[in-house]
């Protein structure tokens, strides 16, 4: 019997409970000084900053022997890292000792075009003297000469004309071989010396100097590693970059949802994170075309957006590049403006509602709505002061019109 009393006492207190209802949570509307904005984080960047790549021939190997500190002052001029290419030095080597080589071997050659040159010249021209005596004999008159010796001279006339066009054959065609066989030697003199010049150059750009002063940031690759030293790089790789600090700018970021009514031109406080007395005023000179990821492990997309900073403030808190800050993107300040939270506002067939209190219930009332912060909206039209709406629980009370 115990059981069953509670069991009743119970039931009665929960329909009790189901049957009240809490009374909706009302504000009533003011009109006065009204800020809306935007909370952002972002870093501070150089407007302009120069790349600072491995130095050498593209694809050229390169090993890191030192380099300053990542985050170090550097004045233009200096030296801010060096590297070595054993690989080069070999490959340089090579070209010389190549080059050696096709010197000697143009020189035998020529040496040898020149005797063989020379051999048939003194043959030429003893083949033209016997020649000569021969068509002399051959020429002679029966009573000079036996016959047998004319025709003795006459056969050596015939050979000796046949072994003089040879010889003439022999020379032209052996001088022609000659310069192909001295050009291809020239050629390959050329490629050589291209070569070793590469290497020179190669071997002559192993230093990177810093093009202006500024805080030296090494890059990190694709993994998010940073150049370390006895690190085997390729030239013309990202090294490192070297922001001018004369030009700096905050890039400051939102998530896609809470970047409604970001837009150029728009007011912006920025302060370091951590030290809020160092607030300065700033507008914003660029916003990102659409909304992205800012990285791989999240999906989240983000819309960035940027602000300059003025050279006297850099001077003054000496700010860094790299540095956090915290930004208050202002979408409204008003010295006189009407305000209603967000979750008092419903939309209806693409117009703005809210619950209006009036004689103990709440009616439906259109506004126009203005500037939408990420709490709180401007109400351009549609309420005035001392009208009183509910935020919360008005939803079973309104007195919606009649249907005709």
């Amino acid at each position: 019997m115990k059981r069953l009393a509670c069991v009743y006492i119970m039931s009665a207190l929960l329909g009790a409970c189901s049957r009240s209802s809490d009374p909706p949570v009302l504000e009533t509307v003011t009109a006065g000084p009204v800020v809306l904005s935007l909370r952002a984080q972002g870093e501070l960047k150089s407007a302009s900053a120069a790349p600072l790549a491995v130095p050498g021939p593209q694809w050229a190997q390169r090993q890191l022997v030192w380099a300053v500190a990542d985050g170090s002052w550097v004045k233009q001029g200096e030296v801010v890292a060096r590297f070595a290419a054993p690989q080069s030095k070999l490959q340089l080597s090579d070209a010389l000792l190549d080059l050696q080589r096709n010197a000697l071997a143009f020189a035998g050659k020529r040496q040898e075009l020149d005797v063989t040159r020379d051999k048939l010249g003194v043959d030429i021209a003893q083949v033209d003297g016997e020649l000569a005596i021969a068509q002399r004999y051959a020429n002679a008159s029966e009573l000079a000469l036996a016959r047998d010796a004319i025709l003795d001279a006459v056969q050596d006339e015939h050979f000796l004309g046949v072994k003089q066009n040879v010889l003439g054959w022999q020379q032209r065609t052996g001088s022609e071989r000659g310069k192909a066989e001295l050009a291809l030697l020239d050629a390959q003199r050329a490629t050589n010396q291209v070569t070793a010049d590469q290497r020179r150059a190669d071997l002559e750009a192993l230093e990177i100097r810093a093009p202006h002063d500024g805080l030296l940031l090494l890059k990190a690759d694709w993994s998010g590693e940073k150049p370390r030293v006895g690190s085997a790089m390729w030239a013309g790789n990202a090294f490192a970059t070297l922001p001018d600090t004369s030009s700096m700018e905050a890039e400051l970021y939102l998530p896609q949802t809470q970047s409604e009514g970001v837009k150029i031109g728009l007011a912006i406080e920025l302060s370091p994170v951590g030290a809020p007395g160092e607030k300065i005023d700033s507008t914003i000179s660029w916003v990102a075309a659409a909304a992205a990821p800012r990285g791989r492990e999240s999906p989240v997309k983000f819309l960035s957006f940027k602000a300059p900073v003025p050279a006297a403030s850099l001077a003054r808190y000496h700010w860094a590049p790299g540095q956090r800050f915290d930004a208050h993107v202002i979408l409204l300040r008003a010295d006189k403006a009407i305000t209603v939270p967000n979750v008092a506002v419903r939309s209806q067939g693409g117009n703005a509602q809210v619950s209006l209190m009036a004689d103990g219930h709440a009616v439906e009332r259109s506004v126009q709505l203005g500037v939408r912060g990420p709490s709180r909206s401007q109400v351009l039209s549609g309420l005035t002061a001392r009208d009183r709406i509910a935020v919360l629980g008005a939803e079973s009370e309104i007195a919606k019109p009649a249907k005709p």
